[in-house]
């Protein structure tokens, strides 16, 4: 984990990157955000309650002097991000509806990132999933040219780095949208210093099964590599269909699929299904001693990040500095 950290620590020396965090009264929350002040990497916005922020501080001897807290409901900047958010919304939420909305952390916080108050937002130890990216998908959306956001981890262990995905995300994937995030992986690993090789997976490798589900895969590696020759990115390699062991192990690449671009070098994997995804992380993490960093989420005008519902404060903080540095791209 220190290696990719170090690095953007680097990228974001002096920077202070304003992320919000709306869910400033949970105590994992609130202590990676007085570690954050403290840097000059990150310049942490927390949402919630005041009062029950301040006695949360008290109780945990946290020193929250000078850290920059907002209650939505009673905020001097409600007013303006209601106008914002009916406009944004086009005629689909009233402006009484807006207000209701905007009562809510995520929706508050995303609304300060849209309107330009925050860099980006980190939320989910107290909210699912869906309540941290409902409100992106509303008001941020996804940028030109891409159709869909989609979740992926950082998957780290000593010197070794990984990017999964999609694991957080969409339940159904059409060849399509496989060859979008592969795109859009390769795309993030450029972004934190990675040298993208871009294996897509199967029960499969280079047509040893033949089922809907394999050339499904099939036609979203063509697909991918249209888009990638397409946006100029020649130093992006994406190849498949691959079992993970084709992928991953070189002995294996040279038996299976000799005269492939990746001769078990891949370093972003992009998975057939949410279902196989999910899985596979954790499988890495719980049992391969993997630290998951994510989801991270990808596409999306603005970084907007999620947790998971078990993260503890070093997760909180770390998602943290890499929203930061998504919001330098």
């Amino acid at each position: 984990m220190s290696s990719l950290l170090d690095v953007l620590k680097d990228k974001l020396s002096g920077k202070n990157v304003r992320i919000v965090l709306p869910e400033g009264e949970d105590e994992r929350v609130l202590t990676a955000a007085v570690e954050l002040q403290g840097s000059d990497y990150v310049t942490p916005i927390v949402l919630g309650d005041v009062d029950k922020i301040n006695a949360l501080a008290a109780d945990k001897s946290l020193n929250i002097e000078g850290l920059k807290v907002i209650h939505p409901e009673n905020s001097d900047l409600k007013a303006e991000l209601v106008e914002k958010f009916v406009e944004r919304r086009k005629g689909k939420a009233t402006e009484e509806q807006a207000q209701s909305f905007l009562n809510d952390v995520n929706y508050f916080g995303t609304m300060l990132v849209y309107a330009g108050y925050a860099d980006g937002l980190v939320s989910g130890a107290a909210h699912s999933t869906a309540d941290t990216v409902r409100p992106a998908l509303q008001i941020i959306k996804t940028k030109p040219g891409v159709s869909k956001t989609s979740g992926v981890f950082f998957m780290i262990k000593e010197d070794q780095q990984f990017i999964f995905g999609d694991c957080a995300i969409n339940p159904e994937l059409g060849a399509s949208d496989l060859a979008e995030i592969a795109v859009e992986s390769a795309k993030t690993a450029q972004s934190f210093g990675m040298d993208p090789r871009v294996a897509m997976l199967s029960f499969s490798t280079k047509g040893s099964a033949k089922s809907d589900d394999t050339e499904k895969v099939v036609e979203a590696v063509q697909l991918a590599q249209e888009k990638i020759a397409s946006e100029g990115l020649s130093d992006v390699v994406i190849d498949g269909e691959f079992q993970f062991d084709a992928a991953i192990v070189p002995e294996v690449a040279k038996k299976k699929a000799p005269g492939a671009q990746i001769q078990g070098d891949a370093n972003v994997f992009v998975f057939p299904s949410l279902e196989a995804g999910n899985i596979g992380y954790k499988i890495a993490q719980r049992l391969g001693g993997y630290d998951a960093v994510g989801p991270v989420l990808q596409g999306l005008n603005s970084p907007v990040n999620d947790l998971s519902r078990g993260c503890s404060t070093e997760d909180v903080y770390n998602l943290s500095i890499i929203t930061a540095a998504q919001s330098l791209q």
